[in-house]
């Protein structure tokens, strides 16, 4: 089995910039979607990876699964559900987290890897961040089986453990201000 696997959220509307983010042109190239792929396979070339939404533009054959847009955690319980391929852990990532790096995600994994059988997070601003975090296998049964309909009342249900992490790569492009304030360069060092 291997030990990482990718599901990437690319369902959101998008509202407050305007449209779907998925597609957006990265500045290495491809779309924000594909450059997380890119990350992921760099670090762990053989994982497997699922889409939860829209297909990305640069890897439309990447298996998928239609989000019912009623928000990440229903998209998450209908994924567990699915019964994904077999995979130590999955990273479950916003397809607008698009500051990572091969090398940031190589260092992220390493700690989550610690996590044992909980969904490793990070708290960022006095907020525990689910998305960008990493859920083990062994929790899917219980995440598929959840009512939870936010992200907060899933993690709620979930044992979840609350690492450092590399939260500055997992900050997402939300507003029109932050699409503004983001390049895309070398690796910045953690918060402390």
């Amino acid at each position: 089995m291997t030990r990482c696997g990718l599901v990437l959220l690319t369902g959101g509307r998008g509202e407050r910039l305007g449209g779907p983010k998925h597609d957006r042109p990265h500045p290495q190239g491809g779309s924000w979607g594909g450059h997380l792929v890119s990350v992921f396979k760099s670090v762990v070339p053989d994982g497997p990876v699922q889409i939860l939404g829209e297909p990305l533009p640069d890897f439309p054959d990447l298996p998928r699964l239609e989000d019912p847009l009623e928000g990440p955690a229903v998209a998450l319980r209908r994924w567990a559900a699915s019964a994904p391929p077999p995979a130590r852990r999955w990273w479950v990532a916003g397809c607008d987290q698009v500051r990572w790096t091969g090398e940031a995600f190589a260092s992220w994994l390493a700690e989550a890897e610690t996590a044992g059988e909980t969904w490793a997070i990070t708290v960022r601003d006095g907020h525990r961040q689910p998305l960008g975090g990493f859920i083990a296998s062994a929790l899917l049964p219980a995440l598929a089986r959840a009512d939870a309909r936010s992200l907060r009342a899933l993690m709620d249900a979930l044992p979840t453990r609350e690492l450092a992490g590399a939260a500055w790569a997992g900050e997402d492009i939300d507003t029109l201000e932050d699409l503004a304030g983001f390049r895309h360069g070398p690796a910045r060092p953690a918060k402390p």
